[in-house]
């Protein structure tokens, strides 16, 4: 499973980055309900788009920490 970090929404889009830096942007209608700047979402093995809560609030609290 690969995962993805919301960068920003630009109009239809959602800017995401991945381990690489490398960018994608994402259909809004794709994007799972409740994503936003900074959420992370997991692609799945059969191409699903998942938001992924936990990993989400590890990235948030490590943030903080800095």
């Amino acid at each position: 499973m690969k995962q993805l970090v919301i960068d920003r929404l630009d109009g239809k889009f959602a800017i995401c980055t991945d381990s690489d830096q490398k960018y994608f942007a994402i259909e809004l209608g794709e994007v799972p309900q409740g994503a936003k700047a900074g959420s992370v979402l997991t692609i799945t093995d059969e191409g699903e788009l998942r938001l992924d809560e936990e990993a989400t609030l590890r990235r948030q609290q490590g943030g903080k920490k800095r």
